[in-house]
């Protein structure tokens, strides 16, 4: 396993674009699962992804595990990073609001902190990344308001124990994918690969074939889902994690609903209200806060250099 480094100021960058990509997947979701349903959903996501990455992947070679130990590392990863998250969270959509899913979401950084602690050597608990965590959360409560942590527990569980239960997968697919020595981007075409076939034959046998073509809206939806947020954005998902530590990344879920937020400003001219402003100090507040208490090693390279 490779060390984790120091975040530079171009990773919490990077952690912000991702945490923006994501923002804008939910609001996807929300148009297209109404029309796919959940498995479809996930299965036209992640083919989508695995084409946008499969260019590259030619050019480069395919680089394939050459043990059962890598195999094993990689399909469980799979798994809980692409085939049963996706699922649940698009399913949980179905029935909760955005806020409490935010909310929900949100508490995975808190697991990340305590999986990275116990799991690894060089990603330990610390005063600064807790208080970075607490803030980021704060962050959470400000932009979707405190009204918002009536509703869990209430209404339909069983979606938000589903929307919990996609975080904790995130959780250990993260601390897993730093185990697996494999470039990023031959790593998440391998992942989204495999994600595609289960997700596939999971959704003909259960929904059988898709009998009506969604509308261009919910198309638009499922390309827009499938080239940024699982594509282009887990391949800076796998770099981010294992250049700076999957208890670092997971900060970026916080940014998704003040992100959420301002995108609707932007897209949709609603009004900006100032506890955006607040909610994205707090958890850019946290990010540098994060980075001051990494214990990670000092940059040596550009996050950019590529090991893709």
């Amino acid at each position: 396993m490779k060390p984790i480094r120091k975040p530079t100021t171009l990773d919490l960058l990077l952690l912000m674009l991702t945490g923006m990509t994501w923002a804008a997947a939910f609001i996807a979701i929300k148009i297209a699962v109404p029309e796919t349903g959940p498995l479809w959903l996930a299965a036209i996501r992640v083919g989508v992804g695995t084409l946008v990455l499969l260019p590259y992947v030619l050019w480069r070679g395919i680089v394939l595990p050459h043990d059962r130990r890598s195999w094993t590392l990689i399909i469980a990863m799979a798994l809980l990073n692409v085939v049963i998250p996706f699922f649940l969270i698009s399913w949980a959509e179905l029935t909760i609001d955005a806020g409490v899913t935010s909310i929900l979401m949100g508490t995975g950084p808190f697991a990340a902190l305590v999986g990275s602690h116990f799991f690894t050597s060089d990603d330990r608990i610390n005063a600064a990344k807790l208080t970075a965590v607490l803030l980021g959360f704060s962050g959470v409560i400000v932009i979707i308001g405190a009204d918002a942590l009536t509703g869990i527990g209430e209404g339909d569980v069983l979606a938000q124990l589903a929307a919990v239960g996609g975080s904790l997968c995130y959780v250990a697919a993260g601390l897993l994918i730093r185990r697996i020595e494999m470039p990023p981007v031959r790593l998440a075409f391998l992942a989204l690969s495999i994600g595609t076939a289960v997700l596939v034959t999971v959704a003909l046998a259960v929904d059988g074939p898709v009998q009506t073509i969604p509308s261009n809206e919910a198309l638009g939806a499922l390309l827009f889902l499938g080239v940024f947020p699982t594509g282009l954005a887990y391949i800076l998902r796998f770099h981010l994690i294992r250049t700076v530590g999957y208890s670092t990344f997971a900060y970026s879920v916080n940014l998704i609903p003040v992100f959420g937020v301002m995108l609707g400003v932007i897209i949709l001219d609603e009004p900006l209200r100032p506890q955006v402003l607040i909610a994205l100090a707090l958890i850019v507040a946290g990010l540098f806060i994060a980075r001051a208490g990494s214990t990670g090693q000092a940059a040596t390279k550009s996050a950019t250099k590529s090991t893709l």
